[in-house]
This record gives structure tokens, C-alpha cells and sequence, in this order.
């Protein structure tokens, strides 16, 4: 089959809800993907940072393997040897006293929702039905009908309608608005992206979370983190929100929880928060699974063990100095933190950063746009040096070119 015969193949049987680059995956090892035809290419999208640790990660396939030879599911209905594990382990790992475990980042965003509303009806005493959330504007927490509510993007939201009600929209990075926001006294929870990555890793400014996190201390409301995208070491940190000591009241993780290999999300909290939920009133078939647990005990370790939150620390501040010396009128601008980056595509006729990927792809390395000029750079966090001024050499000559 040629690559053309596999995309048709996806087009004909597949929904068209994706918009993916022309190029047709089939083997990862580390910062590597290869086509259908072999060709080798740097991946600097990283699964949207689920690939972290790299693909295929040896330890993280071997605790998959030696899993699901022995027992993959049993549901919540019964205990699991694997499950207490993992849990001790994250809770210890992260300082938090109780852990609920999801399988996909929009789970952990809709599961961080209901506790933050129970915690509102059970002990700060809002009415029943009263409880607000305040979000920002530009966010993206995932797909679902109560996310896409929470949405100011036109393409995730129109057409979904009728939305869910309770949220107070304000603008990213505004501190300001929150103050005014919170002034309702029926505000429960403050959820918020510490770098908006969908957005086009839009970075906050200094002390932005450090003051948000002090006000909602201030006015009894939850401070929620929405780390799937930019936790486990994806910022040159543990958790992004580690860059200003900050310690989340409900932390939500997912995407290199597993390195890429297995759906696994959690939410982190301790137990004032996390126990207001009862038996029977939030759950998931597969949350929580022993290959789950295995697979995220592994992934987890790597990161540690591996210095992976350093090496992006490192590579980042190199990588961003090597994009700042393109010679080029197409850059507006460039952004980011540890290995989470992006540089804003100035457009040119009829060109947008799609044509730049392609050009890209091209040259042998992927990234995708986001917002039509908007070029985020994720490579996974195993990246050595010399791979990451290779990789930039490559975006330079790409850009240059054009």
C-alpha cells in the first residue's frame, strides 16, 4: 500500500473530526517515527506531550507486557493487587493524600469538575444547584458537552449547544478579572491551565498562579490545575505550577502518566477535598485497571529516575536561543517553557504555519499547527543536545527557505 492508499483508507471509514499531516506513522523509538516507507522524522508534537518519556520506552512496554499477561481488568466491583500500589506510589509521588484515577484527560477535567461541586455543596455550604466555577478564556479542557460549556473557541463549542450552566468565563492571565470574579460569594472552584498549550503555549506572566493561588485561598475556593498537557516534567519542572511553588488544592494529570502507551489520567487531592465523593457517585469501568497501574508506576519512575524534568529545564533554554537566531520576517514570535514551545508564524500570501509543517515534514520533523499560525514545538523528553540542534538546524533551514 502506498501512504495515499492508507489516508484514503482513513478518509472513507474513519469520522472526519481530525485534520492530520499527510504522513502515515508506523514505528517510534525515542524522538524517532518512521512512515509506511521508512523515512525517519523527529517528532516534535510528542502525542500532544503523552510521549514524554519516548516512544516505546523499554520499561514502561516491559510493565505493559508482564501486565496484560497476568491481569489486564476486573472493574472497580473488586479489589486489585496492582491498584493500592500505584496509588501509594502517585500519592506519595505528587504530596497528596488520596488519588482518583480516570482514563482520559477530559475525564480528569469532568471528574475535577464534580468534586469541586461536591465539595461546594457538602462544606462551604453554597446552595444546592448554586455552585459556579470561574475559567479562562482561550482554554481547552477537552471535547465533552460540559467542557466545550466551559469553551471560547467557536470550533469546539458551535453546534453543541444547549451547554451546561455555572462557569464564569475570564480573561487568561488577568488578575484583575479573578479578583472581580470571586467577589460571588457562590464560587467554588478556580480552574485554569498553567500554561495554555491549545491555546498556542500562551506562558502567564510571572506570579500570575503564585497570586491567583493566594486569592483563592483568601475567598475559600478551590485552585484546580489542569496538567495533563504540561505536567510530568513537560516545563522543566515536575508540574508547571512547581515554577511558583505552588501546590494545586485538586490536581489534574493524564497524557505521559503512561509515556503514551495505555489511556490513563488521575486526580490528586487531599481528603477534606477528595472524600466529600461517596461510593457510587463517580466511577469508571476502566479507571484504575492493573495494566493502568503498572504502566503509570513505570512511567512515573522514568521520569524520576532519568532526570527528565532537567533535561527539559536544559534543552529548552538552548532550543529556544537556537530558534531565536533564525534569520526570517516569518517569525512574530517565539515562547515557552522547558520543552513546551512555539513560535507565532507570521502568514505570507496565501501561506499559514500548515505550510510551514509541511515544509517541515518535508525535512524530516512533525509538528502540528494550532490556530493557523501557531507552531508548537514538543519534542519528547528523552532529547539529547546534539538531537535538539540537530532538530533546530532543521526548523531554521525549513523557515529560511520558505
Amino acid at each position: 500500500m502506498k501512504p495515499t492508499d492508507y489516508i484514503n483508507r482513513e478518509d472513507l471509514y474513519g469520522a472526519h473530526n481530525y485534520h492530520p499531516l499527510p504522513v502515515v506513522l508506523d514505528r517510534g523509538e525515542g524522538v524517532f517515527v518512521w512512515d509506511v516507507e521508512g523515512k525517519r522524522y523527529f517528532d516534535f508534537l510528542s502525542a500532544y506531550s503523552a510521549v514524554n518519556q519516548g516512544h516505546c520506552h523499554p520499561r514502561i512496554i516491559k510493565a505493559l507486557v508482564e501486565q496484560a499477561s497476568r491481569l489486564t481488568l476486573t472493574s472497580r466491583a473488586f479489589y486489585a493487587a496492582a491498584l493500592g500500589e500505584y496509588e501509594e506510589y502517585i500519592t506519595k509521588y505528587f504530596g497528596y493524600d488520596k488519588v482518583l484515577p480516570m482514563n482520559t484527560g477530559a475525564e480528569g477535567d469532568e471528574t475535577a469538575l464534580k468534586l469541586c461541586r461536591k465539595w461546594a455543596y457538602t462544606k462551604k455550604g453554597i446552595a444546592e444547584n448554586e455552585a459556579k466555577i470561574i475559567v479562562c478564556e482561550g482554554n481547552f479542557h477537552g471535547r465533552t458537552i460540559t467542557v466545550v460549556s466551559m469553551s471560547t473557541d467557536p470550533d469546539s463549542y458551535g453546534g453543541f449547544g444547549p451547554f451546561t450552566p455555572g462557569f464564569i468565563k475570564i480573561p487568561y492571565n488577568d488578575i484583575p478579572a479573578l479578583k472581580l470574579a470571586l467577589l460571588d460569594p457562590n464560587v467554588a472552584g478556580f480552574l485554569v491551565e498553567p500554561i495554555q498549550g491549545e491555546a498556542g503555549v500562551f506562558v502567564p506572566d510571572e506570579g500570575y498562579l503564585k497570586t491567583a493561588f493566594d486569592l483563592c485561598k483568601e475567598n475559600n475556593v478551590l485552585f484546580i490545575a489542569d496538567e495533563v498537557q504540561t505536567g510530568i516534567a513537560r516545563t522543566g519542572k515536575l508540574l508547571a505550577c512547581d515554577h511558583e511553588q505552588v501546590r494545586p488544592d485538586v490536581l489534574i494529570l493524564g497524557k505521559a502518566l503512561s509515556g503514551g502507551v495505555y489511556p490513563i489520567s488521575a486526580v490528586l487531592a487531599d481528603n477534606d477535598i477528595m472524600l466529600c465523593i461517596k461510593p457510587g457517585e463517580h466511577g469508571s469501568t476502566f479507571g484504575g485497571n492493573p495494566m493502568a497501574a503498572k504502566v503509570a508506576i513505570a512511567a512515573l519512575e522514568v521520569i524520576k529516575d532519568e532526570k527528565l524534568a532537567e533535561n527539559a529545564e536544559r534543552l529548552g533554554k538552548i532550543f529556544r536561543a537556537e530558534l531565536l537566531n533564525i534569520k526570517s520576517d516569518r517569525i512574530e514570535l517565539i515562547r515557552g517553557k522547558g520543552l513546551l514551545n512555539a513560535v507565532i508564524i507570521r502568514p505570507k500570501g496565501s501561506q499559514t504555519a500548515w505550510d510551514v509543517c509541511i515544509a517541515l515534514k518535508e525535512n524530516g520533523l512533525l509538528a502540528k499547527p494550532t490556530h493557523d499560525h501557531i507552531i508548537r514545538f514538543a519534542p519528547p523528553l528523552v532529547i539529547t543536545e546534539e538531537q535538539i540542534m540537530e532538530a533546530a538546524a532543521i526548523i531554521r533551514k525549513t523557515i529560511e527557505g520558505m
